[in-house]
């Protein structure tokens, strides 16, 4: 993908698109909520884009102040998208609520596989696809918004080596989600977050969503 197409101004502008909303009055509110989410959240660079949707996504403004990007994620995930990177997920509801129009990447469930290595090993079961797909991360998308035991593990390979084009990692709850996602915004490769025990599907599939929806504007 070109740097013409990652300016921010080309993907910062007033006009609006949903490409998830497919009736009148979904697009309606959905427009509505994004024109206040500028007011309230700002509209200067891509990550702006990001923290509205999010905000959205969880009824809260003071979301946008808790998320993180760090090794510029969404110029990574829109060259992953545009590339047809394979995208992996943590839990079902995550690989159901990401969007697929707009895009040629394969979704998967890490719930798919490894359940022979949750049994051997006894960790839980979204951490097992994780080791199951460990082949096939490097240059794939990787969005967890439920399971910190599988960001940790999917950190513990990046430190091997293994290079996913994006982390998405907004693991929710009250064990472990916090110390997660530190743990990913240490590590070198291109990732979004959020600070404390907040999170959650919603924010996962919103951080995402985003990216893909700034992609379908550009092509």
């Amino acid at each position: 993908m070109s740097k013409e197409l990652l300016r921010p101004g080309v993907t910062t502008e007033s006009t609006y698109t949903d490409i998830g909303a497919d009736t009148p009055e979904g697009f309606s509110i959905s427009s509505r909520s994004r024109s206040l989410a500028r007011e309230m959240v700002g509209n200067a660079t891509p990550e702006d884009r990001i923290r509205q949707r999010c905000s959205i996504a969880v009824g809260d403004w003071a979301m946008a102040d808790l998320l993180r990007f760090e090794n510029d994620p969404v110029s990574a995930g829109l060259a992953a998208v545009a590339a047809g990177a394979p995208i992996f997920t943590d839990i079902r509801m995550v690989l159901t609520g990401i969007q697929k129009r707009g895009h040629s990447c394969p979704v998967a469930c890490a719930l798919d596989y490894g359940a022979d290595i949750s049994r051997e090993q006894g960790i839980t079961r979204s951490s097992a696809g994780f080791v199951a797909l460990k082949d096939r991360l490097d240059g794939s998308i990787v969005v967890i918004g439920n399971a910190p035991s599988a960001l940790l593990t999917v950190c513990g390979f990046v430190d091997e080596g293994i290079r996913p084009a994006l982390i998405v990692g907004t693991p929710v709850g009250f064990v472990n989600a916090a110390e997660s996602k530190e743990v990913l915004r240490m590590k070198a490769v291109p990732s979004v977050s959020n600070v404390g025990t907040r999170g959650g599907t919603p924010v996962a599939v919103a951080s995402l969503n985003e990216i893909i929806t700034m992609y379908s504007e550009q092509t």
